[in-house]
């Protein structure tokens, strides 16, 4: 497509000018010069458009990983290679993806003849899910800036977008410095003894003194301790609501349900080190992905594809027929990890009714994602320069209302704790470190 550019258009206004002078007396003399002035500008833009006019002989490639995790900065290589016989200027943008943010969005650039050019950037994702890069847009202009001419090149790249796994290289940096105490996780104190030897280790504060080895402690002439195996091949099998109530934005683009993914994939992390088995059920009114319990050092990998687009749907969870699968596929006693949220009476019962059926079968761990939006209506009623711009009536029934919603969430709590249901009530950006540490317990504890 070709259209004027904004030289062609200032040039047209002198020839404009001009013509108002045909409103003087004897203006003959006027329409001499305009004539002449109109025919030059012409036989410019004529001769400008030729430039552009015709194959182009461009040719453009892509280089991107297939591969990309949800606000992680992605590399992507754009290379143009000008096959024709004069240098060509173009403005160049890439075919992103609208969740995507690159930076930088466009380049300028000038390629002679037989030359090329290559243009690094960043994509980053705040979506999962799969994408596909189809295009290469140039916008280009003629020789004297008279006309521009935008063509595009088909060049086919496919990205799939996974959950967030960096946390995962942290977790296991932090792990060999003895450090995870930075990310929120505290040691656990092992109740009873374990038979299987698992290390040695230097004595840190809290370890009980039976458990330092006096040999090696004179060999090494440094207190050292014991550390024995908690029971392995033990299962943790989660179960992730993926209705209406795990859709919504909690900041930087994230779900509910992405924060939920995102400790998903850390305590399975932890639970494979740890030589258990890891396994998994997304359901919404039906069962979504499901991943059978097993180990092994690609079982994230088999996890992160399962729920890579995997996205809130707008309908209400069926958490009975989801527990009713669950215990049709897997008889063998589970740490049973349900991540959800309850808002009204019929889903608390179903929550409340299938959880406390399977204690005793299972062990059921209920993680209910708290709605930041509430608790700060709830609190708002504490301040009086609070939801402003509403009447009296508004400011003072509607944060009593957040508040008795909040009162009836934590009876719902409590009367799953009082039936044998562990449970957390975290709120989503803040759920790997109390949900590893809920693990941690559980397996400290002989739990399971």
């Amino acid at each position: 497509m070709i259209w004027p550019d904004r030289g062609l258009a200032l040039a047209a206004l002198v020839p404009g000018l001009i013509s108002l002078l045909l409103l003087l007396p004897r203006p003959g003399v006027f329409w001499m010069a305009l004539m002449a002035l109109d025919s030059v500008l012409l036989a410019l833009a004529l001769i400008d458009l030729a430039s552009l006019i015709g194959p182009a002989r461009l040719r453009a490639t892509r280089e991107c990983g297939g591969t990309a995790s949800i606000g992680e900065p992605h590399p992507v290589e754009l290379t143009i290679v000008n096959e024709g016989r004069r240098p060509r200027g173009f403005r160049v943008r890439d075919d992103v993806p609208d969740p995507f943010e690159a930076g930088p969005p466009e380049f300028l650039v000038r390629i002679p003849p037989g030359g090329r050019a290559t243009l690094d950037y960043r994509m980053t994702p705040h979506r999962r899910g799969s994408f596909a890069l189809r295009r290469v847009y140039l916008l280009e202009r003629s020789r004297w800036g008279l006309w521009q001419r935008s063509r595009w090149h088909p060049v086919e790249s496919g990205v799939r977008v996974y959950p967030d796994v960096r946390q995962i290289a942290r977790y296991t940096l932090l792990a060999r410095r003895d450090r995870l105490g930075a990310i929120g996780l505290r040691r656990s104190r092992r109740v009873g003894t374990d038979n299987e030897f698992e290390r040695l280790r230097d004595y840190s504060e809290g370890d009980e003194p039976r458990r330092i080895d006096w040999r090696a402690t004179a060999r090494r002439r440094r207190v050292t301790v014991r550390d024995y195996q908690n029971s392995q091949s033990q299962r943790v099998i989660f179960l992730i609501d993926s209705g209406r109530m795990m859709a919504g934005d909690t900041g930087d683009g994230l779900s509910p349900l992405d924060h939920a993914f995102n400790a998903m994939l850390m305590l399975a992390h932890v639970a494979l080190v740890r030589g258990d088995q890891v396994g998994l059920m997304v359901y919404a009114d039906r069962v979504r992905a499901y991943v059978p319990p097993t180990g092994g050092p690609r079982r994230i990998e088999r996890l992160v594809h399962a729920i890579h687009d995997v996205f809130p749907m707008l309908v209400e969870p069926r958490h009975d027929r989801a527990v009713v699968e669950l215990e049709r596929r897997c008889r063998k006693r589970s740490l049973l990890v349900m991540m959800t949220n309850v808002f009204d009476e019929v889903g608390a019962r179903q929550v409340l009714d299938h959880l406390g059926n399977v204690v005793g079968r299972h062990l059921p761990l209920g993680v209910f994602l708290r709605d930041a939006d509430l608790f700060a209506l709830a609190d708002s009623g504490l301040d009086p320069a609070a939801l402003p711009g509403s009447t009296p009536e508004e400011r003072l029934f509607a944060p009593a209302a957040a508040a008795a919603m909040l009162n009836w969430r934590e009876r719902v709590i409590a009367s799953l704790r009082r039936r044998g249901v562990l449970a957390l009530d975290v709120t989503p950006e803040e759920l790997t470190a109390p949900l590893i540490n809920a693990y941690l317990d559980v397996k400290a504890r002989h739990l399971l």
